[in-house]
Order: structure tokens, then sequence, then C-alpha cells
């Protein structure tokens, strides 16, 4: 983002987030945007569950959050989509039905490639996973 860009306002983040169909199904919103930080809601669908018996979150969706929280983090700062390179997820602690929670920021700004990492946080607050992605970032 240039020196005279606007900083990120949550409604144009939001906006641009819903752009994707699978953001939507993942009922995103964002709670609060910074340069290089973000903070998103993802609302609790049943479809998340993978073990009927015990009802807990499949990883694929924590996965996602966390890729998703990081580079939209990145967003808020480059003002535009950054492709993942790779990324790296831990598991804490299964994640009972519910809305989850889930912060990104910014680790290091790169001029071709950045890092950011994600954490994600269930209804009582609980780190249930947290991981870290590097980004494609060429200047434009």
């Amino acid at each position: 983002m240039s020196e005279n860009a606007p900083l990120p306002t949550v409604e144009a983040i939001q906006e641009r987030l819903l752009r994707g169909p699978y953001h939507q199904w993942l009922g995103l919103e964002v709670a609060s945007v910074a340069v290089g930080e973000i903070e998103l809601t993802a609302r609790w669908r049943e479809e998340w569950v993978v073990n009927p018996d015990k009802r807990y979150t499949h990883g694929g969706i924590l996965a996602a959050l966390v890729d998703l929280a990081a580079d939209w983090a990145l967003v808020s700062q480059t003002g535009r989509g950054v492709p993942t390179i790779d990324l790296r997820v831990d598991y804490h602690r299964a994640a009972a039905p519910g809305d989850l929670r889930v912060r990104g920021k910014v680790i290091k700004f790169g001029s071709q490639v950045s890092t950011a990492e994600a954490h994600v946080y269930d209804g009582d607050g609980k780190l249930v996973a947290s991981g870290r992605g590097v980004y494609s970032t060429p200047r434009a």
C-alpha cells in the first residue's frame, strides 16, 4: 500500500472478501482491520462437522480460516490479492460447534514474498488452531 493510500476500512474489506462464494459460505464477517492486521468471525455451519458423534469441526475448515486471515492481513496492507505459496497449520484442540474468531497479522513484509500468521479461537476464547503462511507479494 502506498504512503498516500487510504487506510483499509471494515466495510471495504468486507465487501471485497464477500465477493468469493466460499467466503460467503463460511459466513465470514470482518470484525476489525488495520494495516497488516485483520480479525474475522466465521459463523457456525452444521456442514463443518467431520464426526457426527463427537461434533467437532473438520481441520480443513480451520486450515482455510488460518489461510484466509493471514492472506487478508496482507491484503489490508497491499490493497490487492496475494497468492499463497506455503502454509503450515497446527491444531491445538477440537473445535466444538459455534462461531470461530480468527486473527491474522503480517509478520514480515517483503518485496517478493511475505509472511503472515493467524490464530483461530472458539467461542470460549480457546485457541483451536494456528498457522503461518508465505505469500507472493511482488510490487504491482
